[in-house]
């Protein structure tokens, strides 16, 4: 392919995104160029792209084929199926990937399943895993029925905890049963969720009053990961009841300062690999092809679907 087109900010247009020619890209010796088969949209890189100056490239998941392997001979070769990882720019048909962040996949994972597991599925692994050994263990997910939620549930199922999930509508619970939970409360605020507490973790990715609430019902020595605040970025909470638990910490997680300390592509090749086994199942409420990028990504600040979008990219448009 000698020409390449990515999706691209331009503030002038209705959806501000639309797909321009770029150049193709130059790879480092440490990075692999991937031809891009499907993308997946994630809340936290379309609200940027709603602020981004013109020029900007969002896109942080990508599943394709290794066009050119990396020079210094990491990574996978060409021809191989990967799902990758990049910190901007992956909704593209060309892009260059480290191959830290670039991981194999399993023949019978498709590129529509593998493109879904980057952001939300490492964010569910990594946060899950600051509370060490779960079997047995209480654990609470805010915003359930999103992406990382929904990762979660699975995840910390095959882990043996014991999952209360958190849903802001009724009609929601049956879904994160049956992804793993095993009591579900409802509403905005989780406090309701006292009485299956306290927790070992707790999984916050809503902020406001949910983790005002959340930190309260931690047990000591419990752990409140915060990884997101779309219910709002100001907290206000009673730290005469959050002292007493005893070391009870709050935890501000980012995934692009996590993978530095443990390459994305471990976590992917695992993912990956739960998917081929039938032990992980990617909740996928929208196909599209790429060329819809400007509607599916207000469908999602809408919350129009839950699960992963995921959008097929094509040759030249």
């Amino acid at each position: 392919m000698n020409s390449n087109q990515a999706i691209v900010v331009d503030p002038n247009i209705t959806g501000r995104l639309v797909i321009q020619d770029v150049t193709a890209p130059t790879p480092l010796p440490t990075e692999a160029v991937v031809r891009v088969a499907a993308i997946s949209l994630n809340r936290g890189e379309v609200r940027r792209s709603m602020n981004a100056d013109a020029g900007w490239r969002p896109g942080w998941d990508l599943a394709g084929i290794v066009e050119q392997a990396a020079t210094d001979g990491s990574g996978p070769k060409v021809g191989a199926r990967v799902v990758g990882f990049l910190r901007s720019g992956a909704w593209a048909q060309q892009v260059a990937v480290p191959t830290n962040a670039l991981a194999e996949l399993p023949e019978s994972v498709t590129f529509t399943q593998a493109a879904t597991l980057p952001v939300a599925g490492l964010t569910a692994l990594l946060t899950l895993r600051k509370g060490g050994l779960l079997l047995g263990r209480p654990v609470l997910i805010t915003g359930a029925t999103g992406g990382v939620g929904d990762f979660a549930c699975q995840l910390a199922r095959l882990s043996g905890a014991r999952i209360v999930a958190s849903v802001r509508r009724a009609d929601q619970v049956a879904a994160v049963k049956a992804a793993g939970a095993d009591e579900v409360v409802v509403g905005d605020d989780p406090s309701s969720a006292k009485e299956f507490g306290p927790y070992h973790l707790i999984l916050d990715s809503l902020g406001g009053r949910s983790l005002s609430a959340a930190m309260t019902l931690l047990a000591k020595d419990g752990v409140c990961v915060t990884f997101g605040s779309s219910a709002g970025s100001e907290v206000t909470f009673d730290v005469s009841r959050f002292y007493p638990l005893g070391r009870a910490t709050l935890y501000g997680f980012i995934l692009f300062d996590e993978v530095l300390q443990e390459p994305a592509a471990e976590g992917l090749a695992l993912l990956a690999n739960l998917v081929a086994g039938g032990k992980l199942h990617p909740q996928i409420s929208v196909e599209a092809p790429w060329t819809q990028i400007a509607d599916m990504a207000q469908q999602l600040i809408d919350r129009k679907y839950p699960g992963k979008a995921v959008l097929h990219v094509s040759d030249a448009v």
